[in-house]
């Protein structure tokens, strides 16, 4: 029997509107349990509002309003935002919630009757935009390095948890479950935070100050400090201690975060419910920045994108589409519109578009728009392929999405996507529909390309579900009826011979942009030389040319060789490759860059060293260029 799943989002601060960033992890975790849910999973996914503290009362005074009615309005910006991105919640919580409060009061108490809560006076850096007070080791140049601010020296008495006393217990416990922070940059990050003694956390807030927050129910002259009462969300929606759902779900715990809040969930969090005595979560997955014009996308900031406005222009699932192709998770992504439409006009309307409107057009051309029966016998004979090549998909599909690898299920997706176009190509069903000695031949090709079509709308539908049910509708299925169950997609045939199909529609139309630079092929400088034109190949002598990414880890100067450089390299295993780039780079600057690899030449000997792989470059007259990614890619990714 499959277990359950349990996700959660961060609970989004409120003072100001949602953005990008918000909906991308909204996303990734609605797609995540539409996955499980695939796979038979009982599934609870939870977002909701963190709506106490400072920034709460200065945005509502700013807006001249009261805390109570601001975070109303807020709340309801996020909370009508979801469905209209299409994210399907099982549970919206507000920190506001009288039974979340409830909650944040027991567990309080209960760890205050344990001696773990005590009174102290404190001075130190407070950031008003984090709410919290700051290191010096943990401050860049004396700022927040999220709010670039310098903090404020303040200087009260307050209650403090005692979050030294479970530093040894929490490195243990992350050392004893290696998958408990990831990815492991992560959990490495959270280790070497804690090689340094862990200080106490700060839990209140004097009402002298701050009035807006959960009072201490052990001193009713004090707050919670907003990061205490927030995290508690995760088991107040699930009714700690004695609900049904906490004791189906908190075993299973997963939450989403981005990497600027790891230290409250990496650290806080775990003690915090160890102190309580309740189990700690099962995994904490953390991503990286959308990044704006090279920096952080935030609200403090002023570059935040709307993410409404992209949806309502492009369209909601070639939004959520490039949301989870273009970000592998973990890593920071350069959001850009052009990124978008290129995303858009290649992937969606090229691969997939083009893929479902002519084989549901040579479906109503050749067999008046019926799924025509497939002679299992003509399908050995001329080895089509397939069958395998989709079973091999969706393996490679629900080992990447289990680990939240959701770019590299697309990616598995659209390399079968890619293979299904090389085999009309290939087969070239409309030659076949010449003879009525193919028409067998012709049914088995027709078929295969409708069932694989039924196949990548199952393994489209947590990204895109829209779409596949567009697609499913098509191809004369109900999407109501659970088409796209993992296990149906590992099942071939699941397409029925007599199936009436609809009339092909384009899925993505190509949006049309205006070019900005010259021709290439007809503009430029005068006197500069048109490159050699060089012969035609096809498309199977390219992928021949096996690409991949690989990181710099070693450079040295060849002895004797005045162009030559020996650089190890990490192509997901180690090589050697010697490179004739002397001239144009120093060692130094090599390492950790990040280039493209030809790892399938022919190893060959240069100054007698073995070189296995060649890099590609751009030659310039004496300038040489490497080609490099626009953004980082784990080494050995291949390149299509």
């Amino acid at each position: 029997m499959t277990e359950p799943f349990y996700i959660t989002t961060p609970i989004y601060y409120v003072n100001a509107r949602p953005h990008l960033g918000h909906a991308y992890t909204t996303i990734i975790a609605d797609v995540i349990t539409r996955f499980h849910r695939m796979c038979g999973a009982e599934s609870f996914f939870l977002t909701g509002t963190d709506e106490h503290g400072d920034k709460i009362v200065r945005a509502a005074k700013k807006e001249n309003t009261s805390p109570r009615l601001y975070v109303d309005q807020i709340s309801a910006l996020f909370r009508r935002l979801w469905p209209e991105l299409d994210i399907d919640y099982s549970h919206f919580i507000r920190t506001t919630d009288a039974g979340h409060i409830s909650v944040v009061e027991q567990i309080l108490q209960k760890i205050y009757d344990a001696g773990d809560i005590y009174f102290s006076e404190y001075e130190g850096k407070y950031c008003f935009g984090c709410e919290r007070f700051y290191t010096e080791r943990e401050l860049v140049d004396g700022r927040c390095p999220d709010h670039e601010t310098e903090p404020e020296v303040i200087k009260e008495s307050n209650y403090f948890f005692k979050m030294s006393k479970y530093q040894d217990w929490l490195i243990d416990h992350i050392r004893r479950h290696p998958d408990f922070i990831r990815p492991e940059r992560y959990k490495n990050e959270v280790l070497a935070f804690l090689r340094e003694p862990l200080e106490d956390l700060c839990i209140s807030r004097p009402k002298s100050r701050l009035k807006w927050g959960i009072s201490l129910p052990f001193d009713n002259d004090y707050v919670t400090y907003v990061w205490f009462d927030a995290l508690l969300n995760y088991v107040s929606a699930l009714g700690y201690p004695d609900g049904e759902a906490f004791r189906k779900y908190w075993p299973v715990a997963q939450h989403i975060v981005a990497k600027d809040i790891l230290k409250p969930h990496g650290i806080y969090w775990p003690i915090m419910l160890k102190a309580a005595g309740i189990d700690t979560y099962r995994h904490l997955n953390v991503h990286g920045y959308w990044n704006i014009e090279q920096s952080k996308m935030s609200k403090s900031l002023g570059n935040v994108v709307e993410p409404l406005e992209l949806k309502n222009i492009y369209g909601l699932d070639s939004f959520r589409f490039f949301l989870l192709r273009d970000m592998t998770f973990g890593l920071d992504s350069s959001f850009s519109e052009s990124a978008l439409v290129q995303r858009i006009n290649s992937d969606l309307a090229n691969d997939l578009g083009n893929l479902f409107s002519r084989t549901l057009t040579m479906a109503g051309k050749y067999f008046k728009a019926v799924v025509p029966a497939a002679d299992p016998k003509i399908d050995a004979d001329l080895k089509l392929g397939l069958k395998s090549a989709a079973a091999e998909t969706v393996d490679t599909y629900e080992a990447a999405m289990a680990t939240f690898g959701f770019n590299r299920a697309l990616q598995a997706t659209w390399d079968f996507i890619g293979r299904m176009n090389k085999y009309i190509d290939v087969m070239a069903p409309w030659e076949l529909a010449k003879k009525d000695a193919n028409r067998k031949q012709l049914e088995a090709v027709i078929y295969n390309l409708l069932e694989g079509l039924r196949i990548i709308s199952g393994l489209i539908y947590p990204v895109m579900p829209q779409t596949a049910a567009t697609m499913q509708k098509h191809l004369g299925l109900d999407p109501s009826a659970k088409f796209y169950s993992l296990e149906k997609l590992k099942s071939w045939g699941g397409l029925a011979a007599g199936t009436r199909l609809l009339k092909s529609i384009i899925l993505f139309p190509r949006i049309e942009t205006k070019s900005t630079g010259p021709r290439a092929t007809h503009e430029g400088p005068a006197e500069k030389e048109k490159p050699e034109k060089l012969p035609e190949i096809t498309i199977e002598e390219f992928t021949r040319v096996d690409l991949r990414v690989a990181t710099v880890v070693k450079a040295e100067a060849v002895p004797r060789a005045r162009k030559l450089l020996k650089l190890e390299i990490d192509l997901g295993e180690k090589r050697t490759i010697v490179a004739g780039i002397a001239g144009n780079y120093e060692p130094a600057e090599l390492v950790g860059k990040q280039v493209i690899v030809v790892a399938n030449l022919k190893p060959a000997k240069l100054m007698g060293i073995l070189s296995n792989g060649m890099l590609l470059a751009a030659v310039d007259g004496d300038r040489v260029t490497l080609a490099t990614l626009d953004r980082e890619a784990t080494p050995g990714t291949r390149l299509s």
